[in-house]
């Protein structure tokens, strides 16, 4: 079933695919009554809709939340976590959750941060690829002030993006930042006001969807190694996975298109 077609079926998620940039599947969540908050019907749909996304030729998914529901994601549903005993929470976190999803999408993932990403959203943020922030933007992980912590790896790849400082503060304190301060301490990587920011989206998920689908996917790959492996061993990877690119058309595609001085025509497309 195509990406639009599984959206269709969902209550909580949008997707649209080519309608900016071609091969480029912008994903809406969609929960507006709750400002995105990720309950059990999000997190199964985002990931019905990942799952579609990778039986199709898109290239780069942006995520994003909808605009009606004035945030990306404003944390995790209260209501559910405060109805759950220690067991039913350990059903809850087996893997593969949607955070796992996202990070493990074979193809670039950007979060488009449209709002507020607090919690489970600023987990959500952490497993993306690269993230984009409009100036208003408030990010944190407030759970300590519910009695509790993160839960959806915000303890592990927070301060992978930011240094334990930092992840600690953050952590520890339940402090909100804006979004130019998650760009200075590393949590998100560009900021923009209205006029910028979907110019700022877009142009780089143009950027990327050009490029060859299989070098995008190992080069990502090796990228997100970097912090899970030795140096030694990740080298030993890097050169494998470029190794492996050698067998492939795409390879000789490119190169030959260098020469010729025209656009390649990938043949993993």
């Amino acid at each position: 079933m195509s990406i639009e077609a599984t959206a269709a079926e969902c209550e909580t998620v949008n997707a649209t695919v080519g309608d900016r940039i071609e091969h480029v599947a912008t994903i809406e969540l969609c929960r507006p009554d709750a400002r995105n908050a990720l309950n059990a019907q999000l997190r199964s749909e985002l990931k019905d809709v990942l799952d579609a996304v990778e039986d199709s030729d898109v290239r780069v998914v942006v995520l994003t939340g909808a605009e009606e529901s004035g945030a990306f994601v404003a944390g995790a549903d209260v209501t559910e976590l405060r109805e759950r005993g220690m067991l039913e929470q350990r059903e809850a976190s087996k893997r593969p959750r949607v955070y796992e999803r996202v990070d493990d999408c074979p193809i670039p993932v950007i979060a488009r941060i449209n709002g507020h990403a607090l919690g489970g959203g600023c987990e959500l943020i952490q497993a993306c690829d690269v993230r984009i922030a409009h100036e208003d933007a408030k990010i944190g992980q407030p759970e300590i002030n519910l009695g509790i912590m993160p839960g959806g790896g915000g303890t592990q790849r927070l301060p992978r993006l930011v240094g334990e400082g930092h992840a600690m503060r953050l952590i520890l304190s339940g402090e909100l930042i804006d979004a130019e301060e998650a760009a200075d301490i590393g949590l998100v990587d560009e900021v923009h006001a209205d006029e910028t920011f979907d110019d700022s989206v877009y142009d780089l998920a143009a950027a990327m969807a050009e490029k060859s689908p299989v070098a995008l996917e190992f080069a990502k790959k090796s990228v997100k190694a970097a912090s899970r492996m030795g140096l030694e061993e990740g080298i030993e990877y890097e050169a494998e996975l470029f190794a492996q690119l050698f067998a492939t058309d795409d390879k000789n595609e490119g190169i030959d298109a260098f020469f010729e001085d025209r656009e390649p025509d990938w043949p993993s497309s």
